[in-house]
């Protein structure tokens, strides 16, 4: 296995989502998985890319635009119920008509593409390095030839051959690709039977062959059968039949389908790439929720602290205990009350800064424009002054805005609980005095309504 010697640079996984967002211009759901290759699901709209730390950016680059591909042009159809022609077939013939369309659409991936395969090429993804490309068969040959051609020696191809590219490289929806694919099948398919006649023929006239040279050895096999009596002690040497070479078993090509031993080497390469080391990410999809039964109203909040309070005060009265002989309420209110004073002061800090960056953000978008209205205030200077016209400020309007308050009502908070809420009030009361619409969530587990 040879080392992939492209300097690698880090992956950031992030920015290849978007850029297939991008590029597919679909809100597509993106999964980084420890998978060997990259795939995408035309009908859930998944793609799924590798977690690969081999690869440079271009290689990933290139995989990222070909599955877009798939996205855009590739359509939702169960293609293999209207033919019988292996898969590979089609994926070769559907490979070279999207990464055309996605070039055509994207002038700038011609150059990820051709510098993707060059890396690829160059560390012979496709092992053809030691083959001979003429012995490949055509639907080899036709991989190579729109994937990596720009960097091998000229294919030949046989003027049906010829025909068969032509047709590939035409093809511009995937009815054109089904058509091309059972053209390329067929011929791969009549040229693999036509070896095995072949195969079959030589077979036979080694086999006639084998049987005349053991014929002429009759003889001197009766001769040395004699010697062989007079001395026994020798030993008698194996029998060694001249029609061996015809015994051979020839297997039979014309049962089996045509393989695309290049498509199966880049596969095979390229998952050579994933590293055992990375931790598979785990993707959920989050349920819909009913937030009737999730969200609790204020006034029920109110109401289920009221009824507490209500228990233990009769606990409490019913044990006679004068340990606890206070108003529940007179403390809390008188603290709130102090609080609430004593907070003005920051409160109002905060919304005199607010009103100065608001009055510079308005400000600094503000712009003027030209009406065709004269303003009758500059009449007098129309012998040197030319800007006769009003003027009127564009100012945008600056309050678009709300806040989402998430306040931590679990156990855990038990012991800084009162400073959040007095912060929590502090901006409460800000939002109230510049008019900010505001909403505040608390959560917890420890909740138990009714209606859950």
């Amino acid at each position: 296995m040879s080392v992939y010697k492209t300097k690698l640079m880090p992956v950031s996984h992030e920015i290849k989502s978007q850029l297939a967002k991008l590029l597919a211009t679909e809100d597509l759901v993106v999964e980084h998985k420890k998978v060997a290759t990259a795939c995408f699901n035309v009908h859930t709209r998944v793609l799924t890319l590798p977690l690969w730390d081999k690869a440079s950016n271009t290689v990933y680059d290139l995989l990222v635009g070909h599955e877009v591909g798939h996205a855009l042009f590739t359509p939702d159809d169960d293609w293999f119920e209207s033919t019988t022609i292996p898969q590979q077939f089609v994926n070769i013939v559907e490979d070279a008509r999207i990464e055309k369309l996605m070039k055509r659409k994207y002038a700038g991936l011609a150059k990820t593409f051709y510098n993707g395969y060059k890396e690829l090429n160059d560390e012979d993804f496709f092992q053809i390095a030691d083959e001979d490309l003429e012995t490949l068969n055509l639907a080899d040959k036709t991989n190579l030839y729109f994937k990596v051609g720009n960097f091998l020696s000229p294919l030949n191809f046989n003027s049906k051959e010829k025909e068969i590219i032509e047709c590939i490289d035409s093809c511009e929806t995937f009815t054109d690709v089904i058509i091309a694919a059972e053209k390329l099948y067929e011929y791969c398919k009549e040229e693999q039977q036509k070896q095995q006649k072949v195969a079959n023929l030589d077979s036979h006239d080694s086999e006639q062959q084998g049987n005349s040279s053991s014929g002429e050895q009759m003889g001197e096999t009766e001769e040395s059968e004699n010697d062989q009596q007079e001395s026994p002690q020798l030993q008698q040497p194996e029998e060694s039949s001249g029609n061996s070479s015809g015994n051979q078993t020839i297997p039979d090509l014309s049962s089996q389908e045509p393989e695309v031993r290049t498509a199966d080497a880049l596969r095979e390469k390229i998952e050579s790439l994933v590293s055992s080391d990375n931790r598979d990410n785990v993707y959920v999809e989050l349920p819909h929720l009913n937030l009737e039964t999730i969200i609790a109203k204020n006034s029920e909040i109110h109401q289920y602290i009221d009824e507490n309070f209500e228990r233990q005060k009769k606990y409490i009265d019913a044990n006679n205990d004068t340990t606890h002989n206070f108003d529940l309420y007179e403390e809390v209110d008188r603290s709130y009350k102090q609080f609430k004073t004593s907070a003005q002061k920051e409160v109002n800090y905060l919304v005199k800064e607010f009103e100065c960056r608001k009055a510079a953000d308005s400000y600094a978008r503000t712009s003027t424009a030209r009406t065709g209205v004269l303003d009758t205030a500059r009449l007098h200077t129309y012998k040197y002054n030319e800007d006769l016209f009003k003027k009127i400020n564009v100012i945008p309007d600056g309050k678009n805005h709300g806040l989402i308050f998430i306040l931590d009502w679990s156990g855990s908070m038990n012991e800084v609980i009162q400073d959040t809420c007095k912060q929590l009030f502090n901006l409460i009361w800000f939002c109230k005095k510049v008019s900010i619409p505001f909403e505040v969530y608390a959560f917890t587990n420890e909740w138990r309504s009714p209606k859950t």
